[in-house]
């Protein structure tokens, strides 16, 4: 099982990550700010994965979204929720060749299956409990 990270563990690698990263790699050709499809084009050997969002003993994360201000689940700056939709449900994954941070999930529909990937930005990482 892949470690269990909580938003202040993730918040640490991400600006770890950050510090680190910041020359262009092939991981940044397209922009990955908000949500995506994951592009073809994007080498999956590049990256490791190296923790995840999900909690080993929720058998059904919410899917209640934490959207303020008016965000959007694609805005490149809606905040990155660890205990929300769709961020309870990612995988956190390394770029091998630069160390920045993405989250990955599987989007699931009736019809569709669509594997989607956001860049982590620290300063959009909040640990927001869930409503009583």
């Amino acid at each position: 099982m892949t470690q269990y990270l909580n938003a202040a563990m993730l918040l640490e690698l991400a600006r770890a990550a950050q510090q680190r990263a910041s020359a262009p790699c092939d991981c940044t050709r397209t922009p990955l700010d908000g949500w995506q499809s994951q592009p073809l084009s994007l080498d999956e050997t590049l990256f490791d994965e190296i923790g995840t969002l999900m909690l080993e003993d929720d058998p059904e994360p919410t899917f209640s979204e934490y959207l303020p201000n008016k965000t959007s689940y694609w805005s490149a700056d809606a905040p990155i929720a660890p205990r929300y939709f769709p961020y309870n449900r990612c995988g956190v994954w390394q770029c091998s060749s630069c160390g920045r941070l993405y989250l990955r999930y599987v989007e699931g529909g009736g019809y569709f299956v669509d594997r989607r990937i956001r860049a982590v930005r620290a300063e959009l990482i909040e640990d927001v409990p869930l409503p009583a």
